[in-house]
């Protein structure tokens, strides 16, 4: 495999607490489990990791607990930090519920990982065959938005740009989501997302629309269906939707940045979007029967999981790719 993941996002530290349910305002629940973990952008480039890339994070680490855990787990992944630790402020933290259907439901704290500058930057570069990603999380920060913006724009033409908006697309700017977007190779999101991007509609128009109107360079995008598998739109309009995998969830946080990163480290190896697709399909079911954000699996274990759900006729085939107009 040839050139690395350039990760420029945001890595904090969860708190996982696991309940029944949500308790009602005003009320309180004693968790049935705790545990501190790395989180945000760390999931995705565990899952990337995983399978076989190499993996360098660029974005802002803090100076203090929260900082030096990350670090650590940063390190036990085989992660290398490019940036030096803010001499400002610690990492953030998020505090994550998940309750007994595998829902989560997030209260965050920004920390380091919100302020960028062209200097904290220098130390990161890309090379030929290096992929760059980013996500929604750092472009929604004031302190981080148009530094990273500009840093994207600057980027080669031919280094391949990977974009999660995140739920908390609603909180980018519009003109830097649109100068983001503009950029963009690979636009991977939710349906919900795609339509606050685009516009209402199936993800079949909203997938055409994205590409058309708002994604001028990319070479596709994926909408992400949770248990239902993903829709892929390409630029040449071959679309195909890619089914996902019946399982018995445990924890559906960080089932989105897995997808991504499998998906990335697939496509780095030469797969087609759409083998690349049913790979991060299977990887993003597997650790869903995980507990933890950072449960993607391994490469064999994915191909472990195919080959078990080939035999037995289980849902994950695709609909043949057609062109649209």
């Amino acid at each position: 495999m040839s050139g690395r993941l350039v990760h420029i996002g945001s890595a904090v530290v969860d708190y996982v607490y696991r309940i029944d349910a949500l308790p009602a305002p005003g009320t309180e629940k004693t968790a049935s489990s705790f545990a501190q973990v790395a989180g945000g952008g760390f999931n995705m480039m565990v899952a990337a990791s995983r399978t076989g890339m190499t993996v360098v994070f660029g974005g802002q680490l803090g100076s203090g607990p929260n900082g030096d855990f990350l670090r650590a787990a940063f390190a036990a992944e085989g992660i290398e930090t490019l940036t030096p630790p803010s001499p400002h402020m610690d990492s953030g933290n998020c505090v994550a519920m998940i309750s007994r259907d595998a829902e989560r439901t997030f209260v965050s704290w920004p920390g380091a990982e919100s302020v960028l500058s062209l200097d904290m930057m220098a130390p990161v570069s890309v090379a030929p065959g290096d992929w760059v990603f980013t996500s929604g999380y750092t472009l929604s920060y004031p302190g981080s938005r148009d530094v990273l913006t500009a840093w994207i724009e600057a980027l080669p033409a031919k280094i391949p740009f990977v974009f999660d908006p995140t739920p908390i697309i609603s909180d980018i700017p519009r003109s830097i989501l649109s100068r983001v977007l503009g950029r963009t190779t690979w636009l991977s999101c939710n349906a919900a997302e795609a339509a606050e991007i685009a516009g209402p509609g199936d993800v079949e128009s909203l997938a055409a629309r994205l590409l058309a109107e708002h994604c001028a360079q990319a070479a596709g995008v994926v909408i992400r269906s949770a248990a239902k598998g993903c829709h892929i739109r390409l630029a040449d309009g071959m679309a195909q939707t890619v089914a996902g995998f019946k399982v018995d969830p445990v924890d559906t946080n960080g089932a989105g940045d897995t997808h991504i990163g499998a998906f990335v480290s697939a496509l780095s190896r030469g797969a087609s979007p759409f083998e690349a697709a049913r790979h991060a399909n299977a990887a993003a079911a597997i650790s869903v029967t995980r507990h933890g954000g950072s449960s993607a699996p391994t490469d064999a274990e994915i191909q472990t999981f195919l080959s078990q759900a080939a035999a037995t006729g289980a849902p994950g085939q695709t609909k043949k790719a057609h062109q649209t107009a």
